[in-house]
Formats: C-alpha cells, sequence, structure tokens
C-alpha cells in the first residue's frame, strides 16, 4: 500500500517542505556524480556512524570531513538509492505540508531537525558498536508522520494497492499511518544485529519524536485530532 496523495489544504506555500527535497535531490545527484569509490567514502565521511559517534572508533584520516555529532545532521540529507530517496521524498511531499502549515516555516525546520536528529541517535543508541553508516531522511520524515497522525487523523489518503491489477482507495490517515507504524516495529524484531539494511528503529524513534513534539511546536490555535475534512 502505497500513498499518493492527501485531500487536505493548506493555508500557506510550504516552501520549507519543497527546499527539504530540492536539497535532498540536489544532495543525491551530487553524490552519483562522484562514482562508486568516492561515493561510497561519503558515505562514511557524512553518514552517521554509531560506533564513530560515541567514540568506540575513529574515522581515518581521509573519511574525517566534519565532527561526528554534525554527522547527525548531515546523514539526513544523502541516500543509498534512487528508491530510497523516492520513497522518503513522497512521502515528505504528501503530508510536510500540513505540518508546516500547522506551526509555520522557521518552527519546521527545526522540528524536521529534532526529529532526523531524536531518529539517528535512537537507532545508534541500539546499536552503539555499529560501524555502518546511517544516511537517509527517513528519520525526519518518521517525525512529521508522526506529527501528521496527531493532527489530522481522518484525513483522507489516496492509496494504491498493488496486486494483480492497481487498485486505488481513499483511507483515513489514522489507518495509513497505523499500518506503516505497525509494518516498521514488525520489522524491527527481524533485524540481525551487525547487518545493514534499513535503520528500522530510526523511523520508530522519529515517529514517536513527532508524535511527542507537535503540540509544542504548533500554533495555539491549532487543533489536535481534527476532524475529516468534507467534500
Amino acid at each position: 500500500m502505497f500513498p499518493l496523495h492527501d485531500d487536505n489544504p493548506t493555508t500557506i506555500n510550504p516552501f520549507v517542505t519543497i527546499g527539504l527535497i530540492v536539497i535532498c535531490i540536489l544532495v543525491y545527484l551530487w553524490q552519483i556524480t562522484l562514482g562508486e569509490e568516492l561515493g561510497n567514502m561519503i558515505v562514511y565521511s557524512l553518514g552517521m556512524i554509531p560506533a564513530v559517534l560515541f567514540d568506540h572508533s575513529q574515522l581515518s584520516t581521509e573519511l574525517y570531513i566534519v565532527p561526528a555529532e554534525v554527522t547527525v545532521i548531515t546523514s539526513m540529507f544523502m541516500h543509498g538509492g534512487f528508491m530510497h530517496l523516492a520513497g522518503n521524498m513522497l512521502y515528505l511531499w504528501i503530508f510536510g505540508n500540513n505540518v508546516e502549515d500547522s506551526m509555520g516555516h522557521t518552527r519546521f525546520i527545526l522540528f524536521y531537525l529534532i526529529c532526523g536528529a531524536a531518529a539517528a541517535l535512537s537507532q545508534a543508541l541500539i546499536e552503539p558498536s555499529s560501524a555502518i553508516p546511517m544516511i537517509g531522511a527517513s528519520g525526519a520524515v518518521s517525525g512529521i508522520l508522526g506529527a501528521y497522525l496527531l493532527l489530522h487523523p481522518h484525513a483522507k489518503v489516496l492509496v494504491v494497492v498493488p496486486i494483480i491489477i492497481p487498485l486505488t482507495f481513499r483511507i483515513p490517515a489514522m489507518f495509513v499511518l497505523g499500518i506503516w507504524f505497525a509494518m516498521q516495529l514488525f520489522s524491527s524484531t527481524t533485524v540481525v544485529s551487525g547487518e545493514g539494511g534499513v535503520a528500522w528503529w530510526a523511523h520508530i524513534g522519529g515517529f514517536v519524536t513527532g508524535m511527542l513534539l507537535i503540540s509544542v511546536f504548533k500554533f495555539k490555535q491549532v487543533k489536535l485530532f481534527n476532524p475529516a475534512i468534507k467534500r
């Protein structure tokens, strides 16, 4: 089940959401111009490596670009492939504008970065000695999903279910995002320690952080659990 868009208008131009998407795309285009060897080196240099972050190990001189603490931020603007990028940007495009609408541009930037950092730390705390770099906007986007769930649980989301013939349905956001979160929880139980792959705990940590912070970041006049939009 993949979301395509939501029936949830905004009152402001979500240029921060658009800007984040543009930045992630530009960074990815830069990554693929580097070639495989240099591209892998950049992932180790700017990706968040738990073992380096917690000072269990150090990067070699040729890989060191920024302090380990900074990679908590730089890692969320990099991606490991086109589908990785496309999936994150799709979710950011669908749900980010309404969350930005609820708190304004400046607060949204801070909200996004905090959710992304909390997500990275959530994954790092699960495997603090891991030497595998973590990259991607998934954690920050997960925070947006958590906030959206509390802001607009009844908003209808158009989803496509790719069976034999792709079918589309309009489903309340609470079901779309609830199923998404349940999948992250289930997938986290299948991970083998020390292996690479999807950082499920980053998704979980980002989602929970978004749910916890939305009440702090939203405008006072914005209510949680908004009723469904009538069309």
